[in-house]
């Protein structure tokens, strides 16, 4: 699988721009997600929290996101 990895910040921006995602910046805080947080995203819109042990899977994106992604991260999928 793919992901395209970044920090809170980025993707609560991602989200803050776009009604369209599915998900407001108020649910992402609500399941851990912060400024400092690693997360990352694969190509079908799932988001992953980075925990101490692990990923754990918070939700998801909708929509036309994947070349919003990689143009706010300058990161492709790898």
């Amino acid at each position: 699988m793919h992901f395209i990895e970044m920090t809170g910040k980025t993707l609560l921006s991602i989200v803050a721009d776009d009604e369209a995602t599915g998900l407001t910046t108020e649910q992402l805080g609500q399941v851990g997600v912060s400024e400092e947080s690693v997360v990352r995203i694969n190509r079908q819109g799932d988001i992953e929290l980075r925990l101490r042990s692990g990923w754990d899977v918070i939700g998801g994106l909708l929509g036309e996101f994947e070349d919003r992604i990689r143009h706010t991260t300058g990161l492709d999928w790898a």
